[in-house]
């Protein structure tokens, strides 16, 4: 379908009529003879996507990149890009080698989805549960209560009857026998019906998810990655729907929409013995902003904003909040490209299926993008674990809202309302470039206190 080329992204991703308060897009489609690649017409840019392969299908990742982080992707190849972005394929692979990939993770897929079948037959069923199936102990409830109903008064789709499954103590347990549940399997059942009162949330201001198959589809996965990822897993507070659904809405492709949301997820989400992501994340901005502006830091320490939690759901989601729907994909894109290493598909990739001496063959800085390029060139690539660029575009907008911090803010509560006001009038590409900018002092101001 043709469309306007200086139309806004969202003309793309299209919000029912009657939500008007969602923040609009500051990102427009343009044709300009400096990023026609990505940012143009659209059959455009994919001819020019297509150029960037060799006839055996290798990418060039680092023109790909140049132009990513000089103005996003158009919408029309989002997907695709994505895939290579994530670290879903390599981009020195051929053609023949996704094809025996994308058909490897097909079949993987499926044999997930099959086990949580056994287990629950309302996976697959294109049913969505919003009531617990079982007590903590394992027991089957019966006739629970079904806590939602389709009800255009509540945010579902007034044209489509919603199918939420309700069930009885049939239905609840799949096994052949009645042999207790394992705490694994209790566990994973406990939490269907959260996923399923988060799914039926989620986004709602989109025509997208009037449609039951792409809710349902939604759930699927989520229960599904709930099951195969025990240290992840799906908490309410963590975003997980938030971040699936976005996926799922660019790339539409489940058996990829696994990985790519596992590298995703990983730094928000991964927990270790001593702390979750953003919580190291918190910390991270913490020490950024005592070392480029020590005066903010104790401001805000005074006001007892010393753990910075008053940005958590900025990393917690990545700015989705800030942001209508078409800058955060744009806003994530160009994070993603800024931080691309071309190691990172052989991070969550089998060794024995790609070869353990494959990793970094090749490779050079010129491949990376240029945030990942400054840890390199300053040996922050060797330190246990490099600050992601999420941490510097928080510490951007903090800078930007640094004056009003200072002579406003009087308590916690003045230092929450002044950053929620950003949110509509952030610039996506801005906030980019603030965030390389303080990287780079903060590299230069580390490297000097190095013993």
């Amino acid at each position: 379908m043709w469309r306007d080329p200086g139309a806004p992204t969202d003309s793309f991703y299209e919000v029912r009529a009657d939500c008007t308060d969602v923040p609009k897009t500051r990102f427009k489609i343009k044709n300009s003879k400096f990023i026609t690649f990505i940012i143009g017409w659209e059959n455009s840019s994919q001819r020019r996507w297509q150029a960037a392969f060799s006839p055996e299908g290798y990418l060039d990742i680092a023109r790909t990149l140049s132009r990513i982080q000089r103005g996003g992707i158009h919408p029309s190849i989002r997907g695709e890009v994505w895939e290579f972005l994530l670290g879903c394929y390599d981009p020195r692979s051929s053609y023949e080698d996704r094809d025996e990939i994308r058909e490897r993770r097909r079949v993987q897929y499926a044999t997930w989805k099959e086990i949580c079948r056994q287990m629950d037959s309302h996976v697959g069923s294109g049913k969505i549960i919003t009531a617990p199936l079982i007590t903590e102990d394992g027991e089957p409830i019966q006739d629970p209560l079904v806590l939602l109903e389709a009800n255009p008064d509540k945010g579902l789709s007034g044209n489509e009857s919603l199918e939420i499954a309700s069930t009885n103590g049939s239905e609840v347990n799949n096994s052949s026998n009645d042999a207790p549940l394992d705490k694994k399997v209790i566990q994973w059942k406990l939490t269907l019906h959260q996923i399923g009162l988060d799914v039926v949330r989620t986004d709602r201001t989109l025509v997208f998810y009037e449609k039951q198959e792409n809710l349902s589809k939604l759930w699927d996965i989520l229960a599904v990655y709930a099951w195969i990822d025990t240290d992840v897993g799906y908490c309410q507070v963590d975003g997980s729907s938030f971040c699936f659904h976005l996926i799922l809405f660019t790339i539409f492709h489940v058996s990829y929409d696994i990985l790519l949301f596992e590298n995703l997820k990983r730094g928000n989400f991964r927990c270790t013995e001593s702390s979750v992501g953003v919580e190291t994340q918190l910390s991270n901005l913490a020490s950024v902003t005592q070392v480029l502006d020590p005066k903010l830091h104790q401001h805000l320490e005074t006001l007892g904003g010393g753990d910075y939690l008053f940005a958590f759901r900025m990393l917690m989601v990545l700015f989705r909040r800030e942001f209508s729907f078409g800058d955060s994909l744009y806003l994530w894109e160009m994070m993603w490209a800024l931080e691309y290493d071309p190691d990172l598909f052989y991070m969550y990739e089998d060794p024995e299926l790609v070869g353990e001496g494959s990793k970094g063959k090749g490779k050079s800085i010129r491949q990376c993008g240029k945030f990942e390029r400054e840890n390199m060139k300053n040996g922050a690539k060797n330190s246990e674990s490099p600050l992601p660029i999420s941490v510097f575009l928080v510490a951007s907008v903090l800078k930007t809202k640094r004056s009003t911090l200072m002579q406003e803010a009087w308590g916690l509560d003045d230092v929450v309302k002044i950053l929620n006001d950003i949110t509509g009038n952030l610039d996506a590409k801005k906030a980019c470039s603030g965030a390389m900018k303080l990287h780079k002092k903060y590299l230069k101001k580390a490297k000097k206190h190095e013993p």
